[in-house]
């Protein structure tokens, strides 16, 4: 096993999205990709469901995996949180639980409103990433990588709404 870089007390000053965080962040809109076939392929859905459970299937995938994603991010701008200090610290402590909880309280089942619900909270989480990136609290890639994943997160929550 190669020995895990040391850390030095800074985030790289690289723009380059690090090719890891690139394929997980890639790989982690498969579930949103499959929700959106899956509403728009009723053959698809079908034959998938000869396998899978229904909560697996069309939106419901989307709604589910989303809430776990938008609260796994409020996880994350807690990590970056950690880099500030004093009032500042607060604030982004504070800022950070906002997508676990906007989650939480808003999108409660599988209806259109709780999709636009959790649209929204991927909107709001990704002015929270510029603002953590602002602050210089998120590496200098950050913002690049959380911009492309939005907007294919926020297509595939659409499409339920569409059709």
């Amino acid at each position: 096993m190669p020995a895990l870089p040391r850390y030095t007390g800074h985030m790289t000053d690289d723009r380059r999205i690090p090719r890891t965080a690139l394929l997980l962040g890639l790989a982690g809109l498969i579930p949103f990709l499959w929700s959106a076939a899956t509403h728009l392929s009723p053959d698809l859905s079908r034959w998938a469901g000869q396998f899978l459970q229904p909560m697996f299937l069309g939106a419901v995938v989307g709604l589910t995996y989303g809430t776990v994603i938008l609260s796994f991010m409020s996880g994350v701008l807690w990590g970056f949180a950690t880099k500030a200090e004093g009032a500042e610290a607060t604030v982004a402590y504070g800022l950070s639980v906002i997508p676990a909880l906007w989650v939480f309280f808003m999108v409660t089942d599988a209806s259109p409103n709780s999709t636009i619900f959790l649209a929204a909270g991927f909107v709001g989480l990704l002015l929270l990433d510029a603002m953590y990136s602002a602050w210089g609290l998120a590496p200098r890639w950050w913002l690049r990588l959380r911009v492309m994943l939005t907007v294919v997160v926020l297509a595939c929550l659409a499409i339920p709404l569409q059709v």
